[in-house]
This record gives structure tokens, C-alpha cells and sequence, in this order.
């Protein structure tokens, strides 16, 4: 019912964005031309008919031609998905691997100068527009210092239709700056989810009880209160995954990344409404996806959740 909605509603918006054939053709084409080509693809139909075949497509994983480039649309997708995918799940551990680390160290050292600048860090990460860093970085490591690449995927290996950069030298270092632009937003919030959960987590009853046993701060920490902090996080990194996919339009455009979301900028510029319509109806099931999943973790760390509730003949 979800995915339903979000198609007929980007169905729906993605009539307003211009027309097509207007840009396929140019404004030197004559009103036959134009006739023809609406009739070609279907513009011509009620809304209802062209949501209805829309819809009917999408179930069986086509989601039409692209109106600019003559392809099909699942095509288009399936070769810009792994760049997008790479690049979200690097992001993604980026920021898991170094704002729960940090989260834990901010909590327990409040007072640190480290402490202190991981803070002002994740200041800046949640304070700063994701487009800003990139151009920062660029104009830093690829302009002033000439370290690593601007703009581009580099070297990748094709796998079949799947294709990646993590393998080669040039595909590593293309990766870095866009990975680590996309990833700072996420990291300072995990790392301030991770500092306020794991200081709640220290005022409970059972780790003050932990601690009048006599038990050790690093079992206590990261034993009993790291492991209960996780629970909340897991949500919002769940759903930042999610966010890194869908909103890694910005990222992609700065550093020319040619994943899904420069295709959709793209086809936005062209109003290529087969495109944009797949994107989102796509991104909308990665999302819904990743929701499942997160619901599912919730049971493998949460013990609390496996059991059972005693039925009323039981005692």
C-alpha cells in the first residue's frame, strides 16, 4: 500500500515538471511531430491509463522507456545502482565505524580536550550543508594539495552487470572524498545519538548496582551499557542507510558520481518522467526494506522482545 502511494503521488507531481517532447524535439518541431511523438509514448492517454500501465510495469520490475536517452528505465537503473550502492554502504560504514567510537569516548570523557573537539566535529557535521563540504574538499585535496581526484568513479571492475572501484587503486582513492562528504552528516549524529544514550544509560539503576558489585568500568561500559545504547541506534542507522541512498543526490552531483542520483538530476533537467518516477518509487522500497530489517534486529538485541507473553491458562 506504501509503495502504491509513493508511486501514484511522483506519478502525479512528475506531470507539472515540464514537458517531454518538448525537450526530445526542440523547439523548431512542428505540431505533427509533436502529435506523433506524444502518441508514440503514450502522453496521449488519460492519467489514470498512463499510471495504471506504470504501475502494472513496475510490478514486473520495468518501469518503461526513458524518454531521453530511448532506453529502458530498469536498464538505466541497474547500471547506476552499484555506484550508488558503493558508495552508501562505505559512507554508511564510515560513520558507524567512527561515531559509535566516538559517541562511547565523549560519554565517558566528558571533560577531555579530545573529547571536546570530537564535539566541535560533530558540530560542524550537522551544522554544515553537505554540498559545502564537498566543495571544501575539493578545493582542499584535489585543488591546493592535489592528493586525490575530484571528480569521477575512476578504475572499476565489471562483474557482470554489477560493477565496483573497491578493488582497484584508482577506484579507492575517487571514492574517498565523496564517501567521507556523505558520511559526515551521519557520523556526528550517531555519534551524538551514541554520547546521549550512552550518558542516560550510566544514571540506571542496574549499572549503579553493577558497579557497588565491584565489577570492572570497561565490562560495565562496553558489556552492559554499550549493548543496551545500541538498541535506539540501531533505528537511526537503519534509516540513515536509507538516507544515504536517497539523499546522495547532492553528494553525487558535487563530485560527479555517476550513480542514481545523478541520473535523476539529469533526467529532472529533461523531464524524463519514467526516471524519475522509477527513482523514487525505488528509493521508497529500499526504504520500507531497511524498516523490516531494522524491526527484525530489534529482536536479535533486544532480549526482551523474544519472550513470549504467558497466555491466560498459563501460570
Amino acid at each position: 500500500m506504501v509503495m502504491l502511494v509513493v508511486a501514484f503521488i511522483a506519478f502525479s507531481l512528475f506531470q507539472y515538471v515540464g514537458d517531454p517532447v518538448l525537450s526530445m524535439l526542440g523547439q523548431d518541431a512542428t505540431s505533427e511531430q509533436r502529435a506523433q511523438l506524444r502518441e508514440d509514448l503514450g502522453l496521449n492517454q488519460p492519467f489514470y491509463v498512463q499510471f495504471a500501465h506504470f504501475v502494472g510495469h513496475a510490478v514486473q520490475g520495468e518501469f518503461g522507456v526513458s524518454y531521453r536517452q530511448g532506453r529502458k528505465v530498469s536498464e538505466l537503473l541497474a547500471e547506476r545502482f552499484p555506484a550508488t550502492l558503493e558508495l552508501a554502504l562505505c559512507a554508511g560504514l564510515i560513520a558507524l565505524l567512527t561515531g559509535i567510537p566516538m559517541g562511547v569516548y565523549t560519554a565517558l570523557r566528558r571533560g577531555g580536550l579530545l573529547s571536546q573537539l570530537f564535539m566541535g566535529i560533530s558540530l560542524l557535521g550537522v551544522s554544515l550543508p553537505v554540498f559545502l563540504v564537498g566543495i571544501f574538499f575539493i578545493l582542499l585535496f584535489a585543488v591546493v594539495l592535489g592528493w586525490l581526484p575530484s571528480y569521477g568513479r575512476g578504475e572499476v571492475v565489471q562483474w557482470g552487470r554489477f560493477s565496483t572501484g573497491l578493488i582497484t587503486i584508482d577506484g579507492l582513492k575517487h571514492l574517498v572524498l565523496p564517501a567521507i562528504t556523505l558520511a559526515l552528516f551521519q557520523l556526528a549524529l550517531i555519534m551524538r545519538m551514541v554520547r546521549a544514550e550512552m550518558l542516560e544509560v550510566q544514571r540506571t539503576d542496574y549499572i549503579k548496582f553493577a558497579r557497588a558489585r565491584g565489577l570492572s568500568e570497561k565490562l560495565i561500559n562496553f558489556s552492559y551499557a554499550l549493548k543496551n545504547t545500541l538498541v535506539p541506534v540501531i533505528t537511526i542507522v537503519g534509516l540513515q542507510l536509507g538516507s544515504l541512498i536517497a539523499f546522495a543526490i547532492v553528494t553525487e552531483t558535487v563530485f560527479q558520481w555517476p550513480g542514481m542520483g545523478l541520473l535523476f538530476i539529469q533526467s529532472v533537467q529533461t523531464a524524463d518522467v519514467p526516471i524519475m518516477a522509477a527513482y523514487l518509487v525505488m528509493i521508497s522500497f529500499v526504504f520500507v526494506s531497511i524498516n523490516l530489517i531494522v524491526d527484525m534486529l530489534y529482536v536479535a538485541v533486544d532480549p526482551r522482545l523474544r519472550i513470549e507473553p504467558s497466555s491466560p491458562g498459563r501460570h
